[in-house]
């Protein structure tokens, strides 16, 4: 049946008049109607007033839904179980996706042919690669609040676990304490749906500005990386995730992409797995039938550690990099590459350009040259879209999956014509 409010339908047309008015301003001569009023005017003010609604909301709904999530599994037994199941899958997947991207690569041979003296010359402008002991290190928080104002979503994460395991453990003690969550869980919750219905627009300005401001041109000695990039991420999404879903789930891959299109969409505007959280929580339980105690456990577990998107990236910029430099990579050295960015992909926050910092560390620890992220920092932005794409939706397909096995899903929603929200 044919529904004209459909908030999906709303959301592609804004993606599509997004791009075509943005390739439109592209054109448009330099001056203070394309830069001034368009690009940094109108289309920034939406496109970052947007993001930062949605941002408003994730540290809250991170901690508070976590909590919740935890609280309402009741069994310390169960949770165990479901975090092992929702760790297992994370990083089985994340090591699928660049060994799968290694392999790409490696055929594709995207930097072949191309002179490296000639394309950088200065040295990016990345922040120092943190080591992968500090960042485990730093899972614990010495102080929460300090946590919250920073943003540090692994810290966020552990203190969330921490509140709701002793809650549980609490029993009847807790309950006041557990009310208040729930109250405020159904707050934000409500906050999301009042912030979609201006989504259309928001994914209209950043896609627009995306398009007006980065130049064909500017893409093309970099196109076979840029493709290489893509092609993978569309072998993982439409590959591994199908072939996980029929075979681990037996549901149909197909009615989970139409489910789940309104929050790929936004994932894909906004270039952020974090930003993009409420939608994903909002839309896996809705529109796919995930009960709210494991959508709030494991989604905002795989914001923050399951990547596969960045890692097909850095595995791809790894090969990339490697043969523009002319240097040979080992077995070792790919070896190396796998385990490095799975772990990496564990500190890696869920907002725009950040793989581009952890691909310094997974760089460092082969000895390539770190200098080499200059060639693919002009092209991120396209790329970290679509890879934020597939970093949502392997979140939400570890969700069905684990959803299932604990009988904590409905089919009958999954199945349901869910075109209206």
């Amino acid at each position: 049946m044919h529904k004209k409010n459909s908030l999906t339908i709303h959301i592609l047309i804004g993606l599509v008049l997004g791009a075509l008015v943005g390739i439109a301003t592209s054109y448009l001569p330099e001056g203070s109607l394309r830069d001034v009023w368009l690009i940094e005017g109108i289309f920034e003010l939406v496109g970052s007033m947007f993001i930062n609604a949605i941002k408003l909301l994730v540290i809250p709904l991170v901690f508070i839904s976590l909590v919740c999530g935890v609280s309402a599994l009741g069994d310390i037994t169960r949770l165990g179980r479901i975090g092992g199941k929702t760790m297992a899958f994370y990083l089985i997947s994340t090591s699928i996706a660049i060994a799968l991207a290694l392999i790409v690569a490696q055929q594709i041979k995207p930097g072949s042919g191309l002179d490296m003296t000639k394309l950088v010359e200065q040295q990016p402008s990345i922040n120092a690669p943190q080591s992968l002991v500090k960042t485990l290190q730093k899972i614990v928080p010495e102080n929460p609040f300090m946590a919250m104002a920073e943003g540090n979503m692994l810290q966020i994460i552990f203190m969330a676990l921490l509140v709701g395991i002793a809650a549980t453990m609490s029993g009847e003690a807790a309950k006041p304490v557990l009310d208040i969550f729930e109250s405020a869980n159904e707050v934000i919750m409500k906050m999301v749906v009042i912030i979609m219905y201006f989504a259309p627009y928001g994914v209209f300005a950043l896609i627009a500005k995306t398009f007006a401001t980065v130049g064909f041109d500017a893409m093309l000695p970099l196109i076979k990386y840029t493709i290489t990039v893509l092609l993978v991420l569309l072998l993982h999404i439409t590959v591994v995730y199908m072939l996980a879903l029929r075979g681990l789930g037996k549901l149909d891959p197909i009615k989970f992409f139409k489910n789940f299109l309104p929050a790929m969409s936004v994932g894909f505007s906004t270039a952020s797995s974090s930003a993009t959280l409420p939608i994903t929580i909002e839309t896996v339980e809705k529109r796919c039938g995930v009960s709210k105690s494991v959508a709030s456990f494991t989604l905002p577990l795989g914001a923050t550690i399951n990547m596969d998107g960045t890692a097909i990236m850095q595995g791809v910029a790894v090969v990339f990099i490697a043969q523009v430099y002319q240097i040979d990579l080992t077995l070792g050295s790919f070896l190396t590459v796998i385990l490095t960015a799975t772990l990496a992909s564990i500190g890696t926050a869920g907002v725009p350009g950040v793989g581009l910092i952890t691909l310094a560390m997974v760089l460092e620890s082969i000895n390539l040259p770190v200098e080499g992220i200059a060639l693919i920092i002009g092209i991120d932005r396209l790329l970290d879209m679509s890879r934020t794409a597939v970093n949502i939706s392997g979140d939400a397909v570890c969700t069905l999956l684990v959803a299932k096995s604990e009988k904590e899903f409905d089919l009958e929603i999954y199945e349901s014509d869910n075109t209206d929200d």
